[in-house]
């Protein structure tokens, strides 16, 4: 099953003009792929592959003649699994690795880095990120509207902004190697399964694409016109455990309490806290590009593109919360079931009494304007020079809402004190069924969905949140501009080709977080929710604990609550602003020598920062914060060789070698100038502190503006095997030593112009208070290595038996470890682990197709991995996730002739065994743990499956 813009572009799968492969440009017809010197058959004997085995035979084509280490994937193969993004589909890829968001792949880690260490190209031009960082999300980029994708994992000199573990580039169609009018246009309905989760979100959608691709004037000018439009739901049921406690026997407010019982459970394991939720998100993306392609002859070569993406999200979560600690409202459990688990006892079933649920309706929102554009002029001086000019823009804006409400069982005024911590709060006994790898089992007694009972309010233990909900507006804006010269001339000799140029880039990337807090009018009383606003209630019965009342959060606000600002430190240090330019001056000498060939080149990379943040100035006790300006940079300069090498040792067997330098950018959130300061007014306690002593009571921790770039020494080597068009095998290893990593530090910083805090009237008369204390910040520090092998392969059955043709397998097994002991970390025994980096990670895909029909199934699986998540406050943080393991399959046939011809209908499940998404408790050995080291289950969310069904057409 061909998806149609995919047909229309894997005729055409070239890269950029002027990029590092523009020679590959037409390297396979559109009907044929020429064996070569790959397999059986006399050299030069074509063998015709359509279909899923075209897209195969495109990437193995792709892989086989770059003279760095990549992987690739064509349109045709992206195509047979049409993925809600380029995410899914290059996630398949020999030691790429996919981290779910919301259950969609989004960002990519490439042998064990975080997507921080890897660069997104578009054409060849480095691509604007809407995140806090520089990865970009790739779920902004629909696979209808691209016809390759190329991976590097070795550097090139003449590609600018080469990541540290490797470098995407997306590529759209070229309409004049493509060679021919073209219309082709997709539709497909979606559906996840199941009933709706939330009353207000549907559960079904639709994608449709339209492609149109024509020359004109004999040829010379050539246009490719596309378009595509998701429209699709997604969900999760979603639980987590907020820690686990042993409780024995406590004293509550002067009062003893038996916390457990029976007593032979006293000392077990027990969740003090825990959330039920169900998520509906709605998305949407409307996404266009442009290519307009001009040759008048053979020393002018034009070529525009433009891409633009929208992006829309609309998110709802309700479920349930509470608290299930001794120390909250002197909640005790009884009829207690504790097991052994790793040696230590965990409570696993009985009757939480004294537990205050908290009712939450959230709403989410996200919207993400990309905008790209870039222009390339090659000319072609002389038969052997030619000089090539790109310019190119990139720009892409996010803005967000995230609000919570709370809402609760009865109803009072005045909110919750600590003078009257129960007014409007209703105590309930909850029965509970834990499970170590699924979602637990409540029974409340209470109808939380009762709409003359449940009322609005603040419902948390220990005097309450101090306010009734939330309002948070993320905004996110990153501009890159870059202008790319270049000059090369082909030779005679040991080299083929030398090439040198320059390249600057500019990018500038804001970020600011409005923070808001909601109070309930009159003097925050709570109060029911008129029955207008109301929708059906909420199911939370996959975890046993019913229905929840529910509203559209977003309607109440005017009627219900007051909006006041958040100014604390906390708002301030959310936002900041980088500027940075960087200057890329390259050489590259191409070897072309029998059987070797390859390049050798430098490049010589000058580097300006600057970050505007503030120091926050002001520590009195409900005063307020007086923000001073500050602007922070630094300059460095990076020298980066390296070298590719490719022997063929014929009949297809070749050997590879790459070694390089290679470097990545710090992250930005890193790079802000911010300072954040405390102030330790019991300093003097416990020690003496007589007059004339010195004390330091000032402590601080903000961001970086002299970060210096991660850099890394890597050695690659593989042998390949290239039996014929769709058959491949590969096994390649890399070392990477990582010259410099960034980590928390402690340094020093001087408090000179901060005003002291009142609270310093508690030291001692006559002491000295020193302007210079302790500040902790992102710095350079001591790396290690990662290194790992990769096993990959494609295999066509009628390589051996005639009659099997159309039968095959694709896969990849990569193993990756790391070593990092920086000189800083407080146990220099205890490596600190990669974002990102799995493990284990592999990939297998099985087809088949004969006659227009067609059937794939694949499965990919991560082991576990530090991974950076979205936390409270609208900020960044780091969880452990689990094992992941997903499996896709599709089935469809296309007409082969009559009057439906070129008409092809597709079947799909994603999420097909229905993988869940989890986390554990604890980070880097870290968390609550069994007595066997084993960590307790954090996070366990699922999406369920999602079905498409769908036509395309090509004319």
């Amino acid at each position: 099953m061909v998806c149609p813009s995919f047909a229309l572009a894997q005729e055409a799968a070239a890269p950029v003009p002027g990029s590092a492969d523009s020679e590959l440009g037409g390297e396979t017809s559109q009907t044929s792929v020429d064996q070569r010197e790959a397999g059986p058959g006399e050299p030069g004997e074509e063998v015709v592959v359509t279909g899923i085995r075209r897209g195969i035979a495109d990437s193995i084509s792709l892989k086989r003649n770059e003279t760095s280490i990549v992987e690739a994937i064509s349109a045709e193969d992206i195509g047979k699994l049409p993925d809600v993004s380029i995410a899914e589909s290059i996630a398949r890829l020999p030691g790429l690795a996919a981290q779910r968001v919301a259950g969609r792949a989004q960002v990519i880690s490439i042998r064990g880095l975080a997507p921080d260490f890897t660069t997104t190209l578009l054409n060849g031009r480095q691509q604007a990120s809407s995140g806090d960082n520089r990865a970009v999300e790739f779920d902004q980029y629909p696979s209808e509207l691209l016809s390759s994708v190329v991976v590097y994992k070795t550097p090139d000199a003449q590609i600018s902004g080469m990541g540290l573990s490797g470098t995407a580039d997306l590529r759209t169609v070229r309409p004049l190697t493509f060679g021919k009018r073209a219309i082709a246009l997709n539709i497909r309905g979606e559906k996840t399964e199941g009933e709706k989760l939330n009353d207000d979100v549907r559960n079904t959608g639709y994608r449709f694409s339209a492609s149109y691709i024509d020359q004109f004037f004999n040829g010379t000018l050539g246009i490719a016109l596309g378009y595509a439009r998701l429209d699709s739901p997604s969900g999760n049921r979603h639980y987590k455990a907020y820690g686990y406690e042993a409780f024995g026997d406590q004293t509550v407010d002067g009062v003893p309490i038996n916390v457990i019982q029976p007593d032979s459970a006293d000392g077990a394991l027990a969740v003090n806290g825990q959330e039920i939720f169900v998520t509906s998100r709605s998305n949407q993306r409307d996404a266009f590009i442009g290519i307009l392609e001009w040759q008048p002859s053979d020393f002018v070569h034009s070529t525009l593109d433009l891409y633009y993406s929208k992006f829309k999200q609309n998110e709802v979560t309700r479920g349930a919360q509470w608290f299930s600690n001794p120390f909250a409202d002197g909640l005790t459990f009884n009829g207690g079931g504790a097991q052994e688990v790793g040696g230590t006892p965990v409570l696993l079933s009985g009757n939480q009494v004294n537990a205050v649920p908290i009712i939450r309706n959230d709403n989410n929102q996200r919207r993400d304007e990309l905008f790209s554009a870039g222009l390339n002029n090659e000319f072609q001086m002389d038969d052997r020079t030619r000089f090539t000019v790109d310019l190119s823009y990139s720009r892409n804006k996010r803005h967000e809402q995230i609000m919570e409400t709370y809402a609760g069982y009865g109803t009072g005024v005045g909110g919750v004190t600590p003078a009257t911590p129960t007014v409007g709060r209703t105590f309930d006994t909850i029965g509970f069924e834990a499970s170590l790898d699924g979602f637990p089992s409540y029974s409340e007694g209470l109808n939380y969905a009762d709409a003359a009972q449940v009322s609005l309010g603040d419902r948390a233990p220990w005097g309450g949140w101090g306010h009734d909900g939330a309002i948070r507006y993320p905004e996110v804006e990153e501009k890159v501009y870059s202008l790319d010269m270049r000059l090369d001339h082909e030779v005679e000799g040991f080299f083929s080709k030398l090439e040198t140029g320059v390249n600057w880039t500019r990018r500038e990337k804001n970020k600011t977080v409005d923070d808001n807090d909601l109070f309930l009018k009159n003097g925050r009383q709570q109060v029911l929710v008129d029955q207008g606003f109301l929708i059906s209630p909420t199911d939370l019965s996959f975890a046993g604990f019913g229905r929840v009342l529910s509203f559209n959060p977003a309607d109440l606000l005017d009627r219900y609550y007051d909006i006041t600002p958040i100014r604390d430190a906390n708002y301030y240090d959310k936002n900041w602003s980088i500027e940075e330019d960087v200057i890329t001056w390259h050489a590259k000498a191409d070897i072309d020598w029998g059987s070797l060939r390859g390049n050798i080149g430098v490049q010589v990379v000058n580097q300006s920062q600057k970050s505007q943040g503030v120091v926050i100035n002001g520590l009195e006790p409900g005063q307020p914060i007086i923000p001073q300006r500050i602007r922070d940079g630094a300059e460095y300069t990076d020298v980066l060789p390296s070298l590719n090498l490719i022997y063929d040792l014929g009949s297809g067997h070749r050997l590879r070698f790459s070694a390089s330098k290679t470097m990545a950018r710090p992250r930005m959130d890193d790079m802000r100038a911010n300072v954040s300061p405390g102030f330790n007014s019991l300093v003097c306690s416990g020690q003496t502190c007589t007059p004339g002593t010195t004390v330091n009571p000032w402590s601080a921790s903000g961001g970086n503006a002299k970060l210096k770039p991660w850099r890394a020494n890597a050695l690659d080597a593989a042998y390949e095997w290239y039996v014929n068009p769709t058959t491949y095998f590969s096994i390649a290893g890399f070392y990477k030593d990582i010259k410099s990593y960034i980590y928390q530090q402690s340094g020093t910083f001087d408090f000179s112009g901060i005003p002291l805090p009142t609270t310093a009237s508690s030291i001692p008369p006559g002491v000295i208070i020193s302007n210079i204390g302790q500040i902790t910040l992102p710095a350079n520090g001591k790396g290690g290595t990662v290194k790992g092998v990769e096993f990959s392969g494609a295999f066509n059955f009628g390589t051996l038996v005639r009659a099997l043709d159309g039968l095959g397998l694709q896969g990849s097994l990569s193993l990756t470890e790391s070593n990092l002991n920086p000189t800083s970390n407080p146990d220099p025994t205890q490596a600190v682990r990669i974002p990102g980096l799995s493990g284990t990670v592999y990939n297998l895909t099985a087809y088949y197709e004969r006659a227009g029909f067609q059937a794939r199934v694949s499965q990919r699986y991560r082991s576990g991995f530090k991974g950076e998540v979205v936390q409270l406050f609208a900020t960044r943080g780091f969880t452990e996730i689990l094992a992941d393991k997903q499996v896709d399959a599709q089935v469809g046939y296309t007409f082969q002739g009559g009057a439906l011809e070129g008409l092809g209908i597709l079947f799909q499940v994603n999420n097909l065994t229905n993988s869940p998404y989890r986390t554990r408790l604890g980070l880097d050995g870290g968390g609550t743990q069994t007595e066997d080291g084993g960590a307790l289950l954090e996070t366990y969310e699922e999406y369920g499956r999602q079905f498409l069904l769908g036509l395309n057409y090509r004319f």
